[in-house]
């Protein structure tokens, strides 16, 4: 299947995520669906997956599947991009779609900046979420030395960083940046940069 790829492949040995667009022909939605998941399904089998999601069409105005896959580093996503097993897949979706999908590859703390409802394909600018992402790390280790501090002072230093950055991770990825990007889009997704679907 000919996709358009929009920038290179990070080359860093960290989680990498691709965001790939398809525009589906009226009509055949719901074997377009049905493909995908067995995609995802194929992907959950492969060494390195890390997880996907499909972000359905809201509007006539944007009318593309987006769909995300996060492997843990390159060499595992290539693995599966060249798999038969995706490829046979990709076969029966191609005569489904509109026009060849387009994938973007990014890595990193963009794939924190998400916003629910817009494209996530383009991120914010570096600074943006440098600023952003550093307004949610400082209260949060702040408050788990204001709480645990006497605690942490007992445990050996490597292993203490080790529990303090795990649990900082976490809660970043999962409890922090999705509501803080939601409270920052405004200045995270100027409304003139939207793609809202």
């Amino acid at each position: 299947m000919n996709q358009t790829e929009t920038n290179s492949t990070p080359t860093d040995k960290e989680p990498i995520t691709v965001v790939i667009s398809r525009r589906v022909i009226k009509g055949r939605e719901a074997e377009f669906e049905q493909l995908s998941s067995q995609m995802t399904e194929r992907a959950a089998h492969f060494p390195g997956y890390l997880g996907a999601s499909m972000f359905r069409p809201a509007s006539a105005e944007d009318p593309e599947y987006r769909i995300l896959f996060k492997f843990s580093d390159p060499d595992t996503l290539a693995a599966w991009q060249a798999s038969s097993e995706r490829n046979d897949l990709l076969e029966q979706i191609e005569p489904l779609l509109v026009e060849p999908s387009k994938t973007e590859t990014t890595s990193g703390i963009v794939t924190w900046f998400t916003l629910p409802g817009h494209n996530p394909v383009t991120p914010p600018p570096k600074y943006k979420m440098t600023v952003v992402s550093w307004l949610a790390l400082y209260p949060t280790v702040t408050l788990i030395f204001l709480l645990f501090g006497p605690w942490l002072e007992q445990i050996p230093l490597l292993l203490r960083t080790l529990l303090i950055t795990a649990v900082v991770m976490v809660c970043m990825s999962y409890l922090l940046m999705p509501r803080f990007t939601r409270w920052f889009a405004f200045w995270l997704f100027p409304k003139q940069q939207r793609n809202v679907r």
